[in-house]
């Protein structure tokens, strides 16, 4: 199969799939006990499979991180079927969703309401590049 480019392009197999993803998965559960000073016991990635968000965290964790997060690791992403996936998970625990997905060798992106994005700016968190 060919891409846009010209480049010849292999499927990729579902268990490759699958450690992307949980490779997204850990590296944003690592990355929020990090910021957040939490335990494996605080933020877990959920297996695959699992209904509900990707990223678990505890009663702790919440009051640090009120959020739902969904983990895509995908070169195609239907953006708007993810999102609702997201919202859908935090209807569940009355939380903010959070989409955060990636692909092949790019950086990490998380996409949010417009309206949750308002409450985090109003709430003093500085957009300067620090």
């Amino acid at each position: 199969m060919k891409e846009g480019n010209g480049q010849d392009h292999k499927p990729i197999s579902i268990k490759s799939r699958k450690a992307k993803a949980r490779t997204l998965q850990n590296r944003i559960k690592d990355d929020i006990m990090r910021l957040f000073h939490l335990s494996e016991h605080d933020v877990r990635s959920t297996p695959m499979g699992v209904a509900g968000p990707d990223i678990q965290l505890s009663e702790e964790a919440r009051r640090k991180l009120n959020a739902s997060i969904e983990c895509k690791a995908q070169n195609g992403l239907n953006i708007w079927s993810c999102m609702d996936q997201a919202i859908e998970n935090a209807e569940i625990q009355n939380n903010m969703p959070l989409l955060v997905f990636k692909r092949d060798r790019s950086d990490i992106y998380v996409a949010m309401r417009w309206s949750d994005f308002l409450k985090i700016i109003k709430n003093g968190v500085s957009m300067s590049r620090s």
